[in-house]
């Protein structure tokens, strides 16, 4: 079997670099598995930054300060936003208007990774992998 991509969602990231019991199982167990190669999106290093800075992310000043070290150690590869990513999160039908969230969805898709979060507001779209 050849390697299996996953994209960590900005929480998952966060939750797994700090071992919390918020992670699911599955999603431990995946992110563990041998042939598992695991991405974060450039996204989620200006979303950790914007609400560290801003008082929202407080209890993860550690990996907020040493987020870049972190991506290494924690064996994941950095996944920037390129301008096909861009294109199609600004265009694609959705409710849901947090550009985050429409920028990492976006990423999933174009890269055919599992996107590797709770949040369900991922759920509403039908060519998104989302692991739980």
């Amino acid at each position: 079997m050849g390697t299996v991509g996953y994209l960590l969602d900005t929480h998952t990231f966060l939750w797994a670099i700090s071992e919390s019991r918020k992670l699911s199982d599955r999603a431990m167990t995946v992110m563990k598995e041998a042939d598992a190669s695991l991405f974060v999106s450039t996204v989620s290093a200006y979303e950790i930054m914007n609400k560290y800075r801003i008082g929202k992310l407080s209890g993860y000043a550690h990996i907020a300060e040493n987020y870049i070290d972190l991506l290494g150690k924690f064996g994941t590869y950095e996944l920037p936003v390129s301008m096909q990513h861009a294109h199609f999160a600004g265009g694609f039908e959705w409710v849901h208007r947090d550009p985050f969230d429409r920028l990492l969805a976006a990423q999933a898709c174009i890269e055919n990774l599992a996107l590797i979060t709770n949040d369900p507001v991922f759920n509403a779209l039908p060519w998104i992998n989302v692991l739980w």
